[in-house]
């Protein structure tokens, strides 16, 4: 028995050093972290616990019969984040390049399985060329059986999605059907045919990086949630965002501990906002102000910016933030903002993220560009989104809020809990200006001072239809509150929802826009 367990230490020994120091020292050189080191940041330290690190590949075509090396280059087991429990697989580049094949997909089926089971997130760290080329269908088959359990777990329990190397063909799908794709500038990159190909195909000639490296998912397609310039602080937003997560969609998300007062005044506020709808400001500075010690967690930082998403904390309790950004396009809604916003509400949906949305929008974008790109059916996605969520939404109306987007942006009408808004408010299918133009267009046109008499019948119609009452008194706004006690509004509203249950209708499913 000694023996034996003598035999066992220095087999485990070696799977633990891995391939030859060579590979380790490529590994780095490109500024990348090794498959353990990289785990040893992301969990918490001694808690990694391996499933089937003997695990060897059965192909044996094309030399594959001499290189059979223990894990078949992915690392896949259980640990803790925050002392909470994750299950995690690991691509090892120095095998195969983390090239897919059966046993290799087989373990990652495994840890799958285990994560939906036992109810814990699951984190991937992906780093792989894509399928074994040497192992044909079987390895095909394999991504298959990713693609299959990443939609079975989906708004069941997290599934984060980490970029620290090449993902390509099929293997970039599964990240796209995770939560969260987290990605690291200048090694990650994703696409579903290469440069070589698109040279092939189209004659372009294009770098790895600017077909689908991190900048480009940030900021132009929308994959990535989050970018960042290194693996250490890419792991370190990792392990943040898992402790503003529930484990599963059974249970609640974690509260947090915080020695910001409830009932703190938020004075900033009045100097933050302009009264005057058509003046520019940050909403970010607004959000930080009011959230527990201005902690943001923003989603898509770098992409849609007239719409901001993320997950903060208002009396310790998590909320999902979805807020206008008038800094940029004036935070109007368009495709992009829309397709934003619809994924996050269902993210925040799925985990029973209460949602806060604070509203300052002047429409939907105009152009045949938009309505060219589908802005109806792509629009449809933010509305539907917030019509089918049954966590407790909470709407804020900070000055305008006009027409369909008005409506859009959660309001009372179509299910929001609360509403509230500031004496800035301003609710209308329209701005006064287009909406006298269009009352009063001939009266205008018949004036003797035509710009008189649109002033007066612009002054008119927003004393009439725009005071920032006359949404509270048909029932439309809850409260019209004093800005200063925003944040304390917001969390006494959320401590009453916090028992919230809706009941939904039986079916098998809707069927959102496309």
């Amino acid at each position: 028995m000694r023996d034996r367990v003598v035999e066992l230490e220095l087999i485990k020994d070696n799977i633990l050093t891995g391939p030859d120091p060579e590979a380790t020292r490529k590994q780095h050189a490109k500024g990348k972290l090794t498959v353990r080191e990289r785990l040893d940041v992301l969990l918490d330290e001694g808690s990694f616990v391996e499933v089937e690190p003997f695990r060897r590949h059965r192909a044996t075509e094309f030399g594959m019969d001499r290189r059979r090396p223990h894990t078949d280059g992915v690392v896949a087991g259980w640990g803790r984040i925050h002392g909470r429990q994750v299950m995690v697989y690991a691509h090892d580049f120095r095998m195969f390049g983390g090239a897919l094949g059966e046993a290799h997909a087989e373990k990652i089926h495994k840890a799958m399985d285990l994560a939906a089971a036992a109810g814990v997130p699951l984190i991937s760290l992906n780093d792989g060329a894509g399928a074994r080329i040497q192992e044909g269908v079987t390895a095909l088959a394999g991504y298959g059986g990713i693609f299959r359990r990443n939609v079975q777990s989906s708004g069941v329990i997290p599934q984060i999605s980490v970029m620290l190397g090449p993902c390509a063909g099929g293997a970039a799908y599964s990240p796209a059907l995770t939560d969260f794709v987290f990605m690291v500038q200048g090694t990650a990159q994703m696409f579903i045919t290469g440069p070589d190909v698109v040279r092939t195909v189209t004659g372009e000639d294009i770098s790895h990086d600017d077909l689908g490296g991190a900048r480009v998912h940030g900021t132009l397609s929308g994959v990535a949630g989050f970018v960042y310039p290194d693996e250490v602080s890419c792991l370190e937003d990792v392990r943040y965002l898992v402790s503003l997560l529930p484990s599963n969609n059974r249970m609640p998300p974690p509260a947090v501990p915080t020695d910001d007062p409830a009932d703190r005044p938020n004075d900033r506020l009045l100097d933050l906002v302009p009264a005057e709808s058509n003046q520019s400001y940050d909403m970010a500075e607004v959000i930080a102000e009011i959230v527990d010690d201005g902690e943001f967690f923003e989603f898509h930082a770098g992409w849609a910016g007239n719409l901001l998403c993320g997950l903060a904390t208002l009396g310790g309790q998590v909320v999902g933030i979805v807020a206008n950004q008038p800094k940029f396009l004036a935070g109007v809604l368009d495709i992009e903002a829309s397709e934003k916003g619809a994924r996050f509400i269902q993210m925040c949906d799925a985990f029973n993220i209460p949602l806060v949305s604070l509203v300052d929008v002047p429409g939907f974008l105009p152009g045949t560009d938009q309505e060219h790109s589908g802005i109806i059916r792509r629009g449809a996605k933010l509305l539907y989104a917030y019509c089918a969520a049954t966590v407790p939404r909470i709407q804020l109306i900070i000055r305008k809020a006009y027409g369909g987007a008005y409506i859009v942006m959660d309001s009372r009408s179509i299910g929001a809990d609360l509403s509230f808004a500031w004496p800035t408010n301003e609710i209308a299918v329209m701005g006064a200006e287009g909406a006298a133009n269009v009352i009063f267009r001939r009266e205008i046109a018949a004036a003797d001072d035509p710009e008189a008499k649109r002033a007066e019948r612009v002054n008119e119609y927003q004393r009439t239809l725009m005071h920032p009452y006359y949404a509270a008194e048909r029932g439309l706004v809850d409260d019209v509150i004093d800005p200063r006690s925003t944040r304390a509004t917001l969390i006494r509203s959320l401590e009453l929802l916090r028992a919230k249950h809706a009941a939904l209708p039986e079916r098998k499913h809707g069927n959102p826009p496309m």
